[in-house]
């Protein structure tokens, strides 16, 4: 099953987009905490590789789509933007991003917005860099969200995607596939209020296509360029396009 038909609860007659709202609202107090101890605070390492890669071109202009606590937004107040646009559907996850960038005293530079990324409220050509960790996946209707993030984006602009992959060598492809779908649905029934977002985590993680398939899928949406870089030993991908 595609990434996209996976929703976390199966028994719910609402559709995707209103699951993942559900869900992260019901995750967020937990889940900057959780994040760390299911990745063994890696993904704070690949987020500082993404940071790099954005501030090649000195963007003025930063979107940062499904930014949850806004971890990365934070983390690319560094590069000294005009403005970070901290986009995401769930508004019980910004407004924990929120607390956190006024304890950094970054509010004058970061906004919090409530927003789907399929049908974002801003113009044509607005940004010259946009970013998504670990948000891709929970995309309803992958090929629209592409198509309006190049909308968005500047021509010459950057779009990095941070985004979970499949290791494809023993022994980190057996040993991936039993962090994520055994110890990382049991860490999420131990802590989380939401018995179920974490089996979805996994699950989506597992079947999103990785690599040069979404490469190809970055490429047929009208981006002019997309490249993948594995990181730690290909559980994760950075994947790097231009308009």
């Amino acid at each position: 099953m595609s990434a996209e038909h996976i929703k976390p609860y199966k028994d719910s007659d609402k559709d995707k987009k209103e699951q993942i709202t559900q869900m992260f609202d019901n995750i967020s107090e937990n889940y900057d905490g959780l994040n760390r101890v299911i990745s063994f605070g890696i993904d704070v390492k690949w987020r500082k590789k993404v940071v790099a890669i954005v501030g090649k071109n000195n963007p003025k202009q930063i979107l940062d789509i499904a930014t949850g606590t806004g971890d990365l937004a934070i983390m690319m107040a560094n590069l000294n933007p005009d403005r970070i646009v901290g986009l995401d559907i769930s508004e019980g996850m910004l407004e924990v991003g929120r607390q956190k960038i006024a304890k950094a005293q970054l509010s004058d530079t970061i906004e919090m917005v409530v927003g789907d990324s399929e049908n974002m409220p801003f113009k044509d050509n607005t940004f010259d860099a946009i970013t998504v960790s670990f948000g891709i996946r929970n995309f309803a209707n992958l090929d629209k969200g592409l198509k309006e993030i190049r909308r968005v984006l500047k021509p010459g602009g950057t779009f990095v995607v941070l985004e979970t992959s499949n290791p494809t060598k023993f022994p980190f492809k057996q040993g991936y596939r039993f962090h994520t779908s055994v110890l990382l649905p049991i860490i999420g029934k131990l802590f989380s209020k939401d018995k179920v977002a974490y089996s979805y985590l996994s699950e989506s993680a597992n079947s999103f296509p990785f690599g040069e398939k979404f490469n190809n899928i970055l490429l047929k949406n009208g981006f002019t360029t997309a490249t993948d870089k594995p990181v730690t030993f290909g559980v994760a991908s950075i994947y790097t396009a231009t308009k």
